[in-house]
């Protein structure tokens, strides 16, 4: 597929999404880098900002299958995987497959699980197939999983483990919407039902092929060692228990190259790793006990991390030659 046809895609996906949710353009062109680098976001906020719509929107701009889980205390890993049901007719077992089996997975409140129904998750997350029964089943590709959750000081919420927080690409919050722009909304949805109205602008095979591609995206050696500097220089900070994996590290560089591919650029330059930075890196840093209770937000840390480390000036200013 040619670079220009596939941006030109993205960004009617994008426009048609915009249509939706209204005043988030930065979160939805993160959603569209997570996607384009086939890894999963999380999405964390309070009830009513718009997760849930945002996901659904996504899903509609896509043609491409979509499976819902609403996750409750009572959900069971059989409800997210599927099981094996037996028919009498024939005395075998066939597999049923569960919502996990679709090209867009909406895990809604994923924090209301239990951890070992969290865990159902983690297989196909990180290995695009499932494991029922001892039989494995491969997940239809594209395969992204885009969940919600509320943030912990809500009722009925377990914090989800670390290994499955790293799993995520990205995580991003909504907010509340300028008073303008909930006037719109107001406006916009007494009329109609707008996500009736979206019709889909990109096929599956369409998204893969922007997945392959995207992984030749040129990412220079001077920029490779400016993602490892930062990963250093947040395991040594001072407030943090754990930095950055060296799993984090290679996330990183892929949403680098999947934001750069939806820029219409064919290389990584500094700015692109910069904006990556805070989605694809703030939740993979555990604090220390202390630093918690003084409320020392792990986006700050990732930002005294980039601070600390000289920014490539040699390729900042190859890529202000080639963006002029």
């Amino acid at each position: 597929m040619e670079h220009e046809h596939a941006v030109e895609l993205l960004n009617r996906v994008m426009k048609r999404v915009e249509s939706v949710i209204i005043g988030k353009k930065q979160e939805i062109r993160y959603v569209l880098t997570a996607m384009l680098s086939g890894g999963h976001v999380l999405l964390e906020d309070v009830p009513g900002t718009g997760k849930t719509m945002l996901v659904r929107a996504v899903a509609s701009a896509l043609d491409c299958s979509m499976g819902r889980i609403q996750f409750t205390s009572d959900v069971m890993p059989a409800d997210v995987t599927g099981t094996s049901m037996y028919h009498p007719n024939t005395g075998e077992f066939k597999f049923r497959p569960g919502p996990v089996m679709s090209n867009i997975v909406l895990a809604d409140e994923i924090n209301r699980a239990s951890p070992r129904t969290q865990s159902a998750l983690l297989e196909a997350m990180e290995e695009r197939r499932i494991t029922v029964d001892g039989t494995t089943y491969a997940l239809p590709r594209p395969f992204f999983l885009l969940a919600t959750q509320n943030p912990l000081q809500f009722e009925g919420t377990y914090r989800l483990p670390e290994a499955q927080l790293d799993r995520f690409i990205m995580k991003i919050g909504l907010g509340y919407p300028d008073p303008e722009q909930e006037v719109e909304l107001l406006t916009r949805m007494q009329s109609r039902e707008l996500l009736e109205e979206l019709r889909p602008v990109m096929l599956a095979e369409e998204v893969v092929a922007m997945q392959r591609e995207v992984k030749h995206v040129h990412v220079d050696p001077v920029v490779k060692q400016y993602l490892v500097a930062v990963a250093v220089a947040s395991r040594s900070h001072p407030a943090v228990r754990l930095g950055i994996s060296p799993r984090g590290t290679l996330a990183w560089m892929a949403a680098a190259q999947s934001f750069a591919y939806l820029q219409g650029r064919s290389y990584v330059i500094p700015d692109d790793v910069k904006e990556m930075a805070i989605p694809v890196l703030s939740h993979r840093v555990q604090l220390k006990a202390q630093n918690r209770a003084e409320m020392w937000g792990q986006a700050q840390v990732i930002q005294e991390a980039l601070a600390a480390v000289p920014v490539p000036v040699q390729m900042a200013a190859q890529g202000r030659g080639r963006r002029q």
